[in-house]
């Protein structure tokens, strides 16, 4: 019989608070036990596995992401929102660092099909409407938006940045910009 007070969505949403305290890497089912003083056997009635584990502190870093994105988007149009979108990562990293690594976890395709990964898809092209781009351009921005805002967070999470001036928030401001003025450039077809 599990123990009274376990439920899935408890146990991930104390994962996902593990992982933000001792790292994503660290977060398994032994840890997350100790966490509420039990056996692991007594977490295999809701999680089958570390796997398991992850996959749902994954589901739930993409689902916080998305809806902060969508608040964020809200009422804004290209660079005011191609900045406030890239902030909602930079400071859900800043906020939940484990939890923004797991958002990174490779997900199976149908755990992928079932995540909030689609609504970011989608609002980083509602933000490349703004732009005008055409396919398949637009497909090539999303990946190339996605890739600056990830490596620009994950180096700065790492420290990459804090041993030489200009300040990272310069930088990150230089980079919106560029981004910016490079989508806004984009030759003639």
């Amino acid at each position: 019989m599990a123990r009274a007070g376990l439920t899935t969505e408890r146990l991930v949403r104390a994962g996902a608070e593990l992982a933000d305290t001792v790292g994503f890497d660290q977060v398994t089912l032994s840890a997350l036990a100790r966490q509420f003083d039990v056996k692991v056997a007594s977490l295999y009635s809701h999680l089958k596995n570390s796997h398991d584990l992850k996959t749902g502190i994954a589901l739930l870093a993409l689902e916080e992401l998305a809806d902060r994105g969508a608040s964020a988007l809200a009422g804004r149009a290209g660079r005011d929102a191609l900045t406030a979108y890239a902030d909602v990562f930079r400071d859900y990293a800043r906020e939940h660092p484990g939890r923004y690594a797991a958002a990174q976890y490779r997900l199976d395709p149908e755990a992928a099909a079932a995540s909030a990964g689609g609504r970011h898809a989608q609002m980083t092209r509602a933000i490349l409407r703004g732009y005008d781009l055409p396919e398949p351009d637009q497909t090539h921005a999303v990946r190339l938006l996605g890739s600056v805002f990830h490596g620009f967070v994950s180096l700065e999470l790492a420290g990459g940045f804090s041993h030489s001036a200009p300040d990272s928030a310069e930088s990150w401001s230089w980079t919106l910009d560029r981004l910016d003025a490079l989508l806004r450039s984009r030759p003639a077809p």
